[in-house]
């Protein structure tokens, strides 16, 4: 009815780019070992996205805690550049069988700055 994207849809395309991001930082074998629920989601959507466009999605880890981390991801119209939509996200540790947050590994929070290109001590700074 709006010729633009439902702002639902910004969800999914930022779940299939967290997968990638897994995928990249730990491997496909590995990304499946630590599980990780969502605790808290907030988009701010700056434009709309009509149909036509085509998205690329930026994801990054901005904050690293001993259970949690935050991710920001940003989706912009590939061939403007426009910044259609950005959303910080924090995901929990979980273990699938005691249903209780666990602290994340050394190892995965050192994949994650390595991959960041970024020291634990700055990852792990407050946020703003």
């Amino acid at each position: 009815q709006y010729g633009h994207m439902n702002n639902s849809v910004y969800f999914s395309l930022y779940d299939l780019a967290k997968t990638s991001y897994f995928r990249d930082v730990f491997g496909a074998e590995e990304c499946n070992k630590f599980s990780v629920v969502v605790v808290n989601i907030n988009a701010d959507f700056l434009a709309p996205v009509f149909f036509s466009d085509e998205l690329v999605i930026e994801t990054t880890v901005i904050h690293l805690g001993h259970k949690s981390f935050t991710m920001l991801q940003r989706a912009f119209n590939k061939a403007s550049g426009v910044l259609k939509c950005q959303c910080r996200t924090v995901l929990v540790g979980y273990d699938n069988l005691t249903k209780e947050p666990i602290e994340i590994p050394a190892d995965y929070k050192q994949a994650i700055c390595d991959y960041e290109g970024k020291t634990l001590s700055e990852l792990s700074q407050p946020l703003q």
